[in-house]
């Protein structure tokens, strides 16, 4: 697609771009980061009526530096910013059609994609032929090509003539996607008061686990349901550990991040907390996991309460968008102690059994209850025998089995944490041995 910007002069090049660069109305957020403020300093340089050469060199490093560090060519990086924007726009049509919106936001809309499709046209072969005309060195152009990237981004604005017609479009993929932090990321932490994003979560992948398929395929018809608008059911995941109870937890997010889910982890210290999560995510268009790993309770701790109110609700209902997954290696969530029971002394509270029944509820607030039992030997070696497979090697199936056998006894037991555990180990022993013996 061609340029839509006039024959103009070096020096009023650079005027234009910085114009076009401030007057953004909503996405004015593109320049906030790193590169953004490096490409700003490019043209407030640039335009100078006589640009010193040495800041032109400086602003064209700083500039090469944020964008080489994003593994995006400049056109990429500013679809990806876009796709980023936090904007009344953006935040607003997640919620509202188009024509429920007002006509001056939408006018407002149109005037940035046309402004932002300029700047996106620009040729960066046109800064390092400025530096040549200033008597510079001969620089490397910036970075061309982009790493691949499984976000999504608003790419579909190249097949425009005219970005500003792509209105629709770009409507619909917020209301897919989500703006801000929710299309930035999929996977989350609460830290400090905020959620924190995590640009590269543990991409287990879901045909890797094996061994309990029934609890699997319970866990993905309740994602199915949530995601869908369904009626879905918090999870209490129970059982012996290593048996890959957080596995599946995660593999889900790999499996349907495209369809809007989101994973949350809260620590047990921050169930406390649980309201402030849910008012930041309920009118959010993705559904979202609370993940709760290796929960249980101590006597004296109060959180557990946090996340009672949550699993059953209390006056303000728990959004439909939000579901709790939680993992234990404990059935009975808080701990019971044999002092706890009820004896027949004065001093002893008068309905102690309430007391009981109340420690022992919480587990019960899950709607489903998923049981990991321990792995027999079958059932490891058939976890061994899958891993190898997709690990591809070469092992013959009687030295495999004997080997992981030997492995499960002097190590962690039979559990799908052990096979894993085994088999990276033999990748790397197997994969050094042809190495030395290429080396040899």
């Amino acid at each position: 697609m061609g340029s839509d910007r006039p024959n103009t002069s070096p020096e009023s090049l650079w005027v234009i771009l910085e114009q076009q660069a401030a007057s953004l109305l909503l996405y004015s957020s593109v320049w906030e980061d790193e590169v953004g403020q490096a490409f700003l300093s490019v043209l407030n340089v640039l335009q100078q009526p006589e640009p010193d050469l040495s800041q032109v060199l400086w602003a064209y490093g700083q500039l090469f530096k944020a964008l080489s560090a994003t593994q995006h060519s400049w056109p990429d990086y500013l679809l990806k910013r876009m796709s980023d924007s936090d904007n009344p726009f953006t935040l607003q049509v997640q919620h509202h059609p188009l024509e429920q919106l007002p006509a001056e936001l939408l006018e407002a809309v149109r005037y940035d994609l046309k402004t932002l499709q300029q700047l996106w046209q620009w040729s960066p072969e046109d800064l390092t032929q400025a530096i040549d005309q200033l008597g510079g060195p001969a620089l490397p152009p910036l970075p061309s090509t982009t790493q691949t990237d499984t976000a999504q981004t608003v790419s579909f604005l190249q097949e425009y003539d005219h970005w500003a017609e792509a209105l629709p479009a770009l409507a619909e993929y917020h209301r897919q996607v989500g703006c801000g932090l929710m299309a930035q990321y999929r996977a989350f932490s609460w830290h400090e008061g905020q959620l924190q994003g995590h640009r590269y979560p543990d991409g287990i992948a879901m045909d890797a686990l094996v061994g309990y398929e029934d609890q699997r395929d319970q866990l993905l018809k309740n994602t199915e349901a949530l995601l869908r608008g369904y009626p879905a059911l918090n999870i209490l995941l129970y059982g012996s550990r290593g048996a890959g109870k957080s596995a599946l937890i995660k593999a889900l997010l790999p499996l349907y991040g495209n369809r809007g889910l989101r994973l949350i982890e809260v620590r047990k210290s921050a169930l406390i907390e649980l309201p402030q999560i849910l008012a930041q995510i309920q009118n959010c268009p993705q559904k979202f996991i609370i993940f709760v790993d290796d929960l249980s309770f101590e006597e004296d701790e109060e959180s557990y309460k946090a996340l009672k109110v949550v699993l059953e609700g209390n006056v303000a209902a728990r959004p439909d968008n939000v579901i709790v997954y939680a993992t234990s290696n404990r059935r009975h969530l808080i701990r019971e102690f044999f002092d706890d029971r009820p004896r027949p002394q004065d001093s002893d509270e008068i309905h102690s059994w309430d007391t009981v029944q109340e420690k022992l509820s919480l587990s019960d607030r899950f709607g489903l209850t998923l049981t990991f039992t321990p792995a027999n030997q079958e059932t490891y070696l058939k976890m061994v025998f899958h891993l190898s497979g997709q690990a591809k090697l070469a092992l013959s199936a009687e030295d495999l089995k004997f080997r992981a056998l030997q492995w499960a006894t002097r190590h962690n037991g039979r559990s799908g944490r052990t096979a894993r555990q085994f088999i990276d180990f033999l990748q790397a022993e197997l994969a050094l041995a042809t190495d030395m013996g290429d080396l040899s």
